[in-house]
């Protein structure tokens, strides 16, 4: 059997290094493995196939669609599952327990594991990221560890000095020797994280703190934390924010970093000053998180059509609008993934960046030092561009930088926030742009929001009964056309009991015809512009909404829920 060194030098470990990780592990104490991906000398999916070989364990790079054993729930701590990386995967005919680690040289915690649960245990090898997920959706409907964080902060606990240790990229997934305070807030970012959550409320009351999340656009109440801990809270975040921690009368921003394994997480922090004490919200926004493409964000064949035929053109101004929230960034991420960054030169603006393009230089905004849109913007025309983006066209100095570059040969992508098409154009020009200069430097106009999708877990296809029927009248369709069926979720653990899990967009599309060019010079109105536009053959957001009705992505609900503005 070949031994572990010849089976480390077959993956691509020269000896040289495996010599001065074996010389780290003696004298750090460290086994080897851990010294060989301390050193990034091997990825963490090759360093456990090169272990489960030479150690005759099975190997899983993926634990997706696994379901962990109740007994090992109820039985086994989640800071323990969490603290050694340790899920058990199935459970055998002999009362053995499959078990998923990623230290295949650490026996220890496998042996305490045993002892706990009085079992024999077989072990797997699978990277840490799988596990931490697996543990998470296996604890995610018990307290997830914060009432466990929770009992460990004690009432006369010295605050200032728990709230202030802080790393530079605070990793949520290290819980192991952290004070208390820092312990709980971790915990309650790591489930933040894994259930995809977009903010983290702390909103105080009288007598507690709540925690909320807003998860696919809705707010959910999570953890009631003690009034006695409120404080120590508010100071953590603060510290990780590098707010300041005394300064309680006044609104303050911040920002962090926050690790979850191998990924980054941006965090935007934003505390106000409330009668009840100090209230905090936290925006996160996931580094590691998909970047979709074109055919993944919900348009229908034409509106797919559309958009690439518009990416295409050399000058203009693509707008995507909508209100905070409703998935304009993605739609304009989706878009710039299909330039051929190799054959032109592309350049955004952004408020934050969200996602890192390849081949796009992506520009941060930073007001304080007289970095905003439009002075962004006028340096991008200096760097002989093709393409730009920029975040938000928010007053009159950007929108018209962005007009004169349209109109000097450059495509130009941004955002506005209005409730439909035709409504961008009246706000420009209300904004004080010229109607001649809108008319000439638009070419396309896209308004979306966001529909929750009917949860796959919990679906139920049902005739229509005289309550869906009176949504659908609504929404101005025929039972007949869903063939007097209609998809739902009657709601399950995973979707919270909402009956929703995740969210495609609905669209309108209003390219700028030279017919609409002609009302806009002429001074229409809005409500013009937009008679003449369906007149024409625009789908509005509320038709599409009924197209993904129709195709049971959605309910009339949520159609109905998005569009009370948009008929």
């Amino acid at each position: 059997m070949a031994s572990i060194s010849d089976l480390l030098l077959d993956a691509g470990l020269t000896r040289d290094k495996l010599e001065e990780c074996r010389q780290l592990s003696v004298r750090s104490g460290e086994s080897l493995d851990r010294s060989i991906l301390q050193r990034e000398y091997l990825d963490e999916v090759t360093l456990l196939q090169v272990y489960a070989k030479h150690l005759g364990y099975e190997f899983r790079k993926s634990l997706d669609g696994t379901k962990v054993p109740t007994g090992f729930v109820d039985g086994v701590p989640v800071q323990f599952a969490r603290n050694y990386n340790l899920v058990a995967l199935e459970e055998l005919e002999d009362g053995t327990l499959k078990v998923a680690t990623c230290h295949p040289l650490d026996p220890h915690p496998m042996d305490d594991l045993a002892a706990m649960l009085g079992r024999e245990l077989d072990p797997v090898l699978a990277p840490r990221l799988e596990i931490t997920g697996l543990i998470a959706r296996a604890y995610r409907h018990k307290a997830d560890g914060v009432d466990e964080a929770l009992d460990a902060v004690s009432e006369d606990a010295d605050i200032g000095s728990m709230a202030a240790e802080i790393d530079e990229a605070e990793d949520v997934l290290d819980v192991s020797n952290k004070a208390p305070i820092i312990k709980l807030v971790n915990t309650i970012l790591f489930q933040a994280l894994k259930l995809r959550a977009s903010d983290v409320h702390f909103q105080p009351y009288p007598d507690r703190m709540q925690v909320r999340f807003r998860i696919d656009g809705i707010l959910y109440d999570m953890d009631s934390i003690p009034r006695r801990v409120q404080d120590a809270i508010i100071s953590r975040v603060k510290v990780m924010g590098k707010m300041d921690i005394a300064e309680r009368r006044l609104p303050q921003d911040g920002r962090a970093t926050i690790r979850l394994g191998d990924g980054e997480v941006d965090v935007r922090i934003s505390s106000v000053p409330t009668t009840d004490g100090e209230r905090i919200v936290l925006r996160l926004l996931d580094k590691t998180a998909k970047l979709y493409r074109l055919n993944e964000i919900g348009l229908s064949h034409r509106n797919a059509e559309l958009i690439r035929h518009y990416i295409g053109y050399n000058h203009g101004i693509i707008l995507v609008t909508g209100p905070t929230g409703s998935g304009k960034t993605t739609t304009l991420y989706a878009s710039m993934a299909e330039i051929d960054t190799t054959m032109k030169n592309v350049l955004t603006i952004e408020d934050p960046v969200e996602y890192a393009l390849a081949g796009v230089s992506q520009v941060q905004v930073n007001t304080k030092k007289g970095l905003t849109f439009a002075a962004g913007l006028r340096s991008f025309l200096r760097q002989d561009p093709d393409v730009m983006m920029v975040g938000e066209i928010r007053d009159l100095e950007t929108a018209e930088v962005a007009i004169r570059a349209a109109l000097t040969g450059h495509l130009v992508f941004s955002t506005v926030h209005t409730n439909d098409a035709p409504s961008t154009i009246t706000r420009m020009i209300d904004q004080g742009v010229e109607p001649y200069l809108v008319a000439s430097s638009l070419v396309l106009i896209i308004a979306q929001r966001l529909v929750r999708t009917v949860c796959p877990h919990c679906t139920v296809i049902e005739p229509i009964n005289e309550e869906w029927a009176a949504k659908l009248k609504k929404v101005d369709l025929d039972p007949a056309e869903l063939d007097h069926q209609i998809a739902y979720g009657t709601g399950c653990d995973e979707c919270f009991q909402s009956g929703y899990s995740g969210r495609t967009a609905i669209y309108e599309f209003l390219p700028v015809t030279e017919e609409l060019r002609t009302q806009v010079m002429e001074g229409g109105s809005a409500t013009d512009i937009k008679r003449a536009a369906v007149a024409r053959g625009l789908i509005t957001l509320r038709e599409d909404g009924r197209d993904k009705i129709r195709s049971r992505l959605t309910t009339p609900d949520e159609v109905l829920r998005v569009t009370q503005l948009d008929v």
